[in-house]
């Protein structure tokens, strides 16, 4: 089994020190799912919600979130993010929105916490904007789908 990196000899967290890491092109893929009623869902995808369009707010809410990742988990690196995409998308037989995140960087650390920030986020958005109408909604499902660059190499879950 690997061991924590967060963690020094003496059991103390720590910042992981990467400065001996090559620079390489990196990307990690991130989802979040968030269920509602139908009625909440349609009201949605109709424009119907008094606070205007709910599914672009969640969008810039998941990007500013993925550039705000060290001020959120204290041991993340501030990273100079090259690319941050943020996709929802509404399933109407489930009564869902799935929210995927995709974050890009040429650095000496991957980015799986900023996507995984900025699909929490989104959905945290999504469930704030809609909770006077739908106090049922669950957010669910929250992992990392991918991630590639760096010394420990590509790695894709097996039911993404």
């Amino acid at each position: 089994m690997k061991e924590l990196t967060h963690i020094n000899a003496k059991g103390e967290a720590h910042m992981v020190d990467v400065s001996h890491k090559s620079v390489t092109l990196r990307e990690a893929r991130a989802q979040a799912v968030i269920t509602m009623q139908e009625e909440t869902l349609q009201m949605i995808l109709e424009g119907g919600h008094k606070k205007g369009d709910v599914l672009a707010v969640a969008r810039i809410a998941g990007i500013q979130a993925a550039k705000k990742t060290p001020d959120l988990i204290p041991l993340c690196h501030p990273l100079m993010l090259t690319s941050v995409s943020v996709e929802l998308q509404p399933d109407l037989d489930r009564k869902q929105v799935v929210i995927f995140a995709t974050c890009r960087i040429s650095s000496q650390t991957g980015v799986e916490m900023e996507a995984l920030t900025a699909v929490s986020v989104a959905a945290l958005t999504l469930f704030d904007m809609c909770k006077a109408v739908d106090k049922t909604m669950t957010i669910t499902d929250t992992r990392v789908l991918s991630k590639s660059g760096g010394q420990s190499g590509d790695w894709y879950s097996e039911d993404k």
